[in-house]
């Protein structure tokens, strides 16, 4: 399958980047990263989440690449960074580490936006110096730090045992998802996006998902299965706002509140009635608007630039 599936017209097409580079994480692995925008702009770094790649931020980086310099970057085994033999929450961290290092000045501080598995990425790595050093400000997008699979609402069942083991095998499915066919657009679009999501979000969204290679989505199914990474969110220190849908299934906004509670400087949770996880493609103009505003009140200008 064309693992680079995704729309080719329309609001959700990628832009075509500026420059693009391989960053080499802790353990060699290699990561495919697109930079967009002027070089001496602010810069913005976006962290996909599970079964996505570049392609999900397609509107941001429209967006905000007129006056910012946004960096895009696919997580190891997705869309056009290979897969390794490892995953591990440890490792996404590396990833981001190496994203940052490849792409910041080194008194640069850059907003990083993390979308779901990307956020998780985010609060992996909110602990190292490194990270810290380089970040002034965090957007996490439907996302949370623990207890995945049991908060799922995606089995539509009360919470129990039976829904927790249900819910692991519908998220663990090996299979491959085959063609994008209207099924597909419909099972995608139950579990992934607000039941107001026009045909055309759907479309981008299931592209970029199916093209996924298997192996990879199983095996990061598994990390996020037993993703613990609570005292993450407690070494998350920079200031951080919250979105969520109030109709997300994967990761309802129940973790939205919990990570609000936990993080030490929490600007807020923003719900966004009737929309579902995908809320960088749903909600559009209003996610980048939050990158923007973290951008203008956080981020210093660079003298020269």
């Amino acid at each position: 399958m064309n693992r680079l599936m995704h729309v080719v017209s329309g609001p959700y097409a990628p832009p075509a980047p500026v420059r693009e580079l391989t960053a080499v994480s802790a353990d060699g692995a290699r990561l495919h990263v697109e930079v967009h925008g002027p070089e001496n702009a602010p810069p913005v770094v976006l962290a996909h989440g599970w079964t996505c790649s570049t392609a999900f931020w397609a509107a941001q980086i429209r967006e905000l690449s007129v006056d910012h310099r946004v960096i895009a970057y696919d997580q190891r085994g997705h869309g056009r960074s290979p897969a390794s033999p490892s995953c591990s929450a440890e490792l996404l961290a590396d990833d981001l580490e190496a994203v940052l290092g490849a792409t910041l000045a080194a008194d640069e501080k850059a907003v990083i936006a993390g979308h779901s598995m990307g956020g998780m990425t985010v609060m992996a790595a909110a602990g190292r110096p490194g990270f810290q050093q380089r970040t002034a400000a965090v957007l996490l997008c439907s996302t949370g730090s623990s207890r995945l699979v049991a908060e799922s609402t995606v089995v539509p069942i009360r919470a129990g045992r039976l829904r927790t083991w249900l819910t692991r095998h519908v998220l663990g499915l090996r299979a491959p998802l085959g063609p994008v066919t209207p099924l597909a657009r419909r099972i995608l679009k139950y579990g992934t996006m607000g039941p107001g999501s026009a045909p055309h979000m759907v479309e981008a969204c299931a592209r970029i998902v199916h093209a996924c290679p298997p192996r990879v989505r199983y095996a990061w199914s598994q990390v996020l299965d037993l993703l613990d990474l609570d005292h993450g969110v407690r070494q998350l220190t920079a200031p951080t706002a919250v979105v969520v849908g109030t109709a997300d299934r994967l990761t309802p906004p129940v973790h939205a509140h919990q990570l609000a509670a936990a993080l030490p400087n929490c600007l807020g949770v923003t719900e966004l009635p009737g929309l579902g996880h995908m809320t960088p493609v749903e909600a559009p103009e209003l996610v980048s608007a939050r990158i923007r505003e973290l951008v203008s009140t956080y981020v210093q200008v660079r003298e020269g630039a």
